[in-house]
């Protein structure tokens, strides 16, 4: 929900009005999927990547207005918490520029960042969840400035009626309350776009939806939250709960959530702009002039506003998108499970894993999600967020196994074969893929090394766990600077 919203009040009329518009969308989208109006001919991968802002002690600091404005790079924007920013790299054909073009791209823009955030005291740092977050750093004083945070928080309290409950077991218990969204701010990801013809759509968001848990076991990086040590990904279940519109009564009647990783494989991308509409109210029901039956009328592409407006507030862990860049609309997969970090060389491994699998398991003669269950599917995805590398999942014709045997025996060999379907020569591939065969092969991801880290920390330095957890993150952004992959980082 990028859109930038004003502060009013929603009426009745308001929400017949936009939810008659969004069903005109709907309808105009359909007639372009028939006539087959989509950008096809050179699709493109995106990243975006969210991340935090610490002061020098590593502690959250709230000054991404400050940041934001010392950067002064449109390719940047404010996220929901004031500890936050999020940078979209431009978007690029996967194999464009050779093999260090786009690691280049992204250290230069990140590199340039840091340097000018640092001239207003704050430092930028990749990771899932901000390990020196507290209870007081999440409330409604750390709600960014940007109206359209205020007016989503309003909403989501308005359709709930009471407080959001945060409950997350892992080594240690959390349990708390919150009157703001605000602890969604401490979920910082990673965000992979896929551009796909409309007609292929279903098989990637259906390939994506079954290498979910792979990839957040292979890639946790967020074990502590507010002063816990819980899941190896302590974001899947905090984002789920902290942007939750429904009461325990509408939980129990089967309403579906906000936060979603879906309910069946699907045939057409259609399928989910439709379940939108279907299932959820809207949450910001802003209405645009444009017509879109007009628009089609006359030979133009429609932005479909409201449909786009709505499809943000509705937060699947592999999101479809409809967008118009140089006045041809396309569609592609936005895949969200991945936390942000720990460097650039990781995140640029992970995606080239999930690019290479989707490939291979696309072009496979019997897919993968007709032989694995729907709910299979998704049960891996949250004990991967549970126990990380050493997660044991469910694979076909294999069975339950752990991932990194998984990972080396059957799908790594996937990911070359899918990223040389694509054009990337062995010379590209293998360092990208060979930090993923590391992982495994070490057992060693963010997650495990903050975890390691932190109780080293706290045996050797008798200091207090805040203490040991704030060592830990100046000690996580020395070695982020250095670009190492996680798996090769000591625990001293």
């Amino acid at each position: 929900m990028g859109r930038d919203v004003p502060a009013l009040v929603f009426t009745r009329e308001d929400r017949r009005r936009y939810r008659i518009k969004m069903q005109e969308c709907l309808e105009a989208f359909a007639q372009m999927l028939r006539e087959s109006r989509f950008e096809t001919e050179r699709p493109q991968v995106g990243l975006e990547i969210e991340l935090n802002l610490v002061d020098d002690r590593g502690e959250p600091a709230m000054r991404n207005s400050d940041a934001l404005e010392a950067i002064a790079d449109p390719a940047w924007s404010t996220e929901l918490g004031r500890f936050n920013l999020e940078i979209n790299i431009p978007p690029r054909q996967l194999t464009a520029g050779g093999p260090d073009a786009w690691e280049t791209e992204i250290r230069a823009a990140l590199n340039h960042a840091e340097d000018r955030a640092a001239s207003v005291g704050a430092h930028l740092i990749m990771v899932g969840t901000l390990p020196t977050l507290r209870q007081s750093d999440v409330g409604e004083a750390a709600l960014s400035e940007n109206p359209r945070y205020r007016l989503l928080n309003d909403q989501v309290f308005a359709a709930r009626g009471e407080d959001l409950h945060i409950e997350v077991d892992g080594v240690d218990r959390l349990r708390t309350y919150a009157d703001t969204i605000t602890p969604e701010a401490a979920c910082t990801s990673t965000q992979f776009h896929l551009q796909v013809a409309p007609e292929e759509f279903p098989d990637y968001w259906n390939a994506a939806q079954a290498v979910a848990g792979v990839q957040v076991a292979l890639a946790a990086n967020s074990p502590f939250l507010l002063g816990k040590e819980l899941w190896h990904e302590s974001r899947i279940p905090l984002f789920e709960q902290a942007t939750d519109t429904r009461p325990q009564e509408i939980k129990a009647q089967g309403v579906r959530p906000r936060v979603w990783f879906g309910e069946r494989w699907i045939n057409s991308v259609f399928d989910l702009f439709e379940e939108n509409l279907r299932y959820f109210p809207a949450l910001l029901p802003l209405c645009d002039e444009q017509d879109p039956a007009e628009t089609l009328d006359r030979g133009d592409i429609p932005e479909l506003g409201e449909l786009t407006l709505h499809n943000g507030t509705i937060y699947r862990w592999n999101r479809p998108v409809y967008a118009v860049a140089h006045d041809r609309p396309h569609v592609r997969v936005e895949n969200r499970v991945l936390p942000a970090g720990p460097t650039v060389a990781d995140t640029l491994a992970n995606g080239a894993f999930y690019y290479g699998l989707t490939r291979a398991l696309v072009e496979e003669e019997r897919p993968v999600w007709s032989r694995m269950s729907f709910s299979v599917a998704e049960d891996n995805l949250h004990t991967a967020a549970r126990h990380g590398i050493e997660a044991h999942l469910y694979w076909p014709g294999v069975g339950e196994v752990t991932v990194p045997e998984l990972v080396l025996r059957r799908l790594l060999p996937l990911a070359h074969r899918g990223l040389e379907l694509s054009g990337m020569d062995s010379a590209w591939r293998e360092p990208l893929l060979g930090i993923i065969e590391q992982r495994c092969v070490t057992g060693r991801n963010g997650a495990v090394w903050q975890k390691e880290m932190f109780h080293h920390i706290d045996a050797t330095a008798r200091a207090d766990r805040h203490e040991a957890l704030r060592r830990m993150t100046q000690q996580y952004m020395d070695y982020m600077h250095l670009n190492a992959p996680v798996h090769t980082w000591p625990v001293d």
